[in-house]
């Protein structure tokens, strides 16, 4: 199934329903016919089937309905981050090779500057003039649908450790990973979500598609805050989340969870969920469910855990069992391990994911260097680690990237974090590692103090709940605490760990240079 044809199939069922809601509602015959002009704009400038669509723009319907005018006419829509820098955006111009870019008013001046250092130089528009050129020809359908195999939208990785890689993903793997998030995160037919997730990152492009499926109701907001989306829910009486924890957390400062009783469904990405977090979110809304997303660009699904069952909280954070398409083993992390090098039951492995799956990539764009990496034998090597649990239950501990090896033995932060996080007087913590002279590399734990605000002996404090409170054995304690105004996070809100130790946010207070 193309997503042009998917999408058509649900105008053709509810012709009135609303699709997109917010400010600026459409229903579906409206969208499709909105989606049909930018398809014509797309053709009249030059797009054809398999050539790229650059598109640089905030997020929210134009964006949306840009993406599904690409799907339409077989060409690969290309999102991207509108945080990147403009020596990565020309990296990413050149590396894909667009026939047309697409800003906007916000955007137009770093694309620009992009456009000045790349070789490449399309042609740049923006949606107004697209759907004007389409106006032209107010015809029937554009364009013949692709099959399936065909290849609907390269998404870019954060490049977080490294060049940005393009990850291109066929319309089979877009309509089965949005099918799987129906399944998996229990979102019925006519289902009203928020769609406030980046679409240049995979969760963004879940929210829309599964929407599109399900015949539901869209509700887009072109950036996270959380006094606009809470008050989007309220409004549109949303009933279905999929956000990051760092979302869920900042929603649930900023109102009164009690005052949003439409949600029903809630899922999360990105990272684990802190158990109190969980814990505050369905005593407030006592949802249907709770469903912890692991997976990535590359396998929209690699597993999925239910952390709410019974109006209790389970296992918050577990990652849980392979999803409804996939398999997964827990393999040796040593580097060239084989798919079948599995670890014992209960020993910490690297997550493998099948490539058989049909929510799968099949291979990056033009890197064979990432292709020799992360691609064996038919078989994804995430670079997360983790170990199962007495029931068969996928707990992860971290990254291969983010290991902390203190004092000869190597250490993994997550699983740190998940109990330091519950520690009183904290709003948010992150663990990660600095250069020690005694230990090589200390445990470090950087924290937000309760409130933004540090008050003396707060670090004191906290080093004694972790001594006789936190259960962790003496060489997982963190060594070192610094009390920081903010945890740096990716657009998607992810935690970029990295930059706590080289680019990070003000200091408060730091237990090494004796400011406690």
């Amino acid at each position: 199934m193309d997503l042009g044809t998917a999408f058509s199939r649900s105008a053709e069922r509810h012709p009135g329903r609303r699709a997109v809601g917010g400010p600026r509602p459409l229903t579906y015959a409206e969208w499709d016919s909105r989606i049909a002009g930018l398809a014509r704009g797309l053709l009249a400038s030059g797009a054809r089937p398999g050539q790229r669509i650059l598109a640089l723009l905030p997020g929210g319907e134009p964006l949306a309905s840009l993406h599904l005018a690409a799907q339409r006419i077989g060409a690969v829509s290309v999102p991207l981050s509108v945080r990147f820098s403009a020596a990565e955006l020309a990296y990413c111009v050149d590396d894909a090779a667009p026939v047309l870019a697409i800003a906007d008013d916000s955007t137009a001046s770093l694309l620009g500057e992009a456009l000045r250092e790349a070789a490449a130089s399309p042609p740049v528009t923006d949606v107004p003039a697209l759907l004007a050129r389409g106006a032209w020809d107010p015809g029937g359908p554009p364009g013949t649908p692709p099959g399936d195999g065909a290849i609907s939208v390269m998404l870019y990785t954060s490049g977080t450790t490294g060049r940005p890689k393009g990850v291109p993903r066929s319309h089979r793997a877009e309509y089965f990973a949005a099918l799987a998030h129906l399944i998996q995160a229990r979102q019925p037919m006519g289902a009203v979500s928020l769609g406030v997730m980046p679409m240049f990152h995979t969760m963004g492009l879940r929210s829309l598609l599964a929407s599109v499926l399900c015949s539901g109701t869209w509700v887009p907001q072109a950036g996270f805050d959380p006094a606009e989306s809470a008050a989007l829910i309220a409004a549109e009486r949303i009933d279905t989340l999929y956000l990051v924890p760092t979302a869920f957390w900042s929603l649930a400062r900023a109102v009164s969870l009690d005052s949003l009783r439409s949600v029903r469904r809630l899922a999360y990405a990105g990272a684990p969920m802190p158990p109190a977090l969980a814990g505050e979110l369905t005593e407030a809304w006592r949802p249907e469910c709770l469903v912890n997303h692991f997976g990535s660009t590359e396998v929209y699904t690699f597993s999925v855990g239910s952390a709410y069952e019974g109006g209790a909280v389970r296992k918050p954070g577990c990652a849980g069992r392979a999803g409804v398409f996939g398999r997964l083993r827990l393999v040796s992390p040593s580097p060239g391990a084989s798919p079948d090098e599995t670890v014992r039951p209960g020993d910490q492995g690297q997550v493998i994911v099948s490539l058989d799956s049909p929510e799968a990539f099949g291979g990056y764009w033009h890197r064979p260097d990432a292709d020799a990496k992360a691609i064996r034998d038919g078989w994804y090597y995430t670079g997360d680690l983790g170990q199962a649990d007495d029931d068969g239950d996928l707990w992860v501990s971290g990254r291969t990237d983010d290991m902390i090896n203190s004092g000869g033995e190597n250490i993994y932060p997550d699983s740190i974090e998940r109990i330091m996080a519950s520690a009183p007087g904290v709003d948010r913590l992150v663990i990660s590692g600095t250069p020690h002279e005694k230990w090589g590399t200390a445990v470090t734990a950087f924290f937000v103090p309760s409130g933004g605000t540090y008050e003396p002996g707060m670090i004191g404090r906290l080093q004694d709940w972790a001594r006789t409170s936190s259960g962790l054995p003496p060489l997982h304690r963190p060594k070192r605490y610094v009390a920081v105004t903010s945890i740096p996070t990716s657009a998607v809100g992810k935690i970029l760990r990295r930059r706590l130790t080289t680019s990070g946010p003000t200091v408060l207070a730091d237990s090494e240079a004796r400011r406690d």
